[in-house]
């Protein structure tokens, strides 16, 4: 293992959502703690994010937002698939519900997943050099081609595909949430060649829902590292016919740090959802500054970057 050169981004997600989770996401990068950003841009902080990230030299990619809040589009704001009764998207499993109902119009997914990126580029000056869902609604059925059509048109190189090694033992996540994280998972499987006949590329692992939250510790992200490049290495050619390019394992870990929400300020429209104003964001902040984490990077060869640096 010792040959092996593992390259970590950690993701801080949800950047643009508040003031406070902006101030969170920013001093956990100025700790070395998280390495790349993910904006949400119909958040009620993403202009000020964009700032940050510019002030601090933060890379920044896109998370695609059609379930939380309002439309970026101004054409489906008021009449459109997308939105429900109250004007607002669906929410994340009301997303999935009218999905699979039929009730969604593909077009306007698209539009409004091309307005997200244009105003991303309008907030950073820049394209997105990576893309993702918000509550992985890029891996559903039909999304996945739109959202895949949509990177492949602007050029944008990387997504996420959460399917996390090891999730299946995590016996500490409750039943209801392990059948919503199953469920992301058959969804990735299903994706992966949507993906690649965009030629739309992903690290080798992803890690993140087996760490959210509450269940985030120091000792639980090294056990999620390590199962994970265990498992890679156990599918990969034997060491003799590696090249040095595959020596080097890239990893994603999807972090949600930040200082609680406090209402009515924050959101995508609709004011900070539960998660959002929970003290997990503080104990995710907390965990991932922790300098035993830090050194534990260096001394097994794990440098952090970000998509730009793959």
């Amino acid at each position: 293992l010792r040959m092996l050169q593992v390259k970590l981004i950690v993701t801080g997600d949800d950047f643009g959502y508040c003031p406070r989770r902006n101030q969170g996401i920013v001093d956990c990068f100025l700790a070395g703690a998280v390495s790349n950003v993910s904006l949400l841009v119909n958040g009620s902080a993403a202009a000020d994010a964009a700032k940050l990230a510019k002030r601090y030299n933060i890379p920044i990619g896109l998370h695609a937002n059609l379930s939380e809040g309002s439309p970026v589009c101004e054409v489906l704001k008021t009449n459109s698939s997308l939105l429900n009764q109250d004007g607002f998207f669906h929410g994340k499993m009301g997303f999935r519900t009218a999905l699979s109902k039929g009730l969604l119009n593909m077009s306007e997914v698209k539009q409004e997943l091309k307005a997200q990126v244009e105003l991303f580029h309008e907030l950073t000056g820049h394209l997105p050099p990576h893309m993702d869902g918000h509550q992985h609604i890029h891996v559903l059925p039909e999304v996945r081609h739109i959202f895949a059509e949509v990177l492949e048109e602007y050029g944008i190189t990387y997504t996420r595909v959460p399917v996390e090694p090891g999730l299946h033992n995590c016996d500490w996540i409750p039943p209801s949430l392990m059948d919503f994280y199953l469920g992301v998972e058959e969804d990735s499987f299903n994706t992966v060649d949507v993906f690649t006949r965009h030629g739309i590329r992903w690290p080798d692992i992803y890690i993140g829902l087996s760490t959210m939250g509450k269940n985030m510790s120091v000792s639980n992200i090294w056990s999620a590292i390590d199962t994970a490049i265990m498992e890679f290495l156990s599918k990969a050619p034997s060491p003799a016919q590696l090249t040095p390019q595959s020596r080097t394992v890239t990893i994603e870990l999807m972090v949600h740090p930040g200082y609680p929400s406090v209402p009515p300020v924050g959101g995508c429209g609709e004011g900070p959802d539960d998660f959002s104003q929970s003290w997990e964001r503080l104990h995710e902040l907390q965990t991932l500054i922790k300098p035993e984490l830090q050194s534990h990077y260096k001394t097994r060869n794990i440098q952090l970057c970000s998509f730009k640096d793959l």
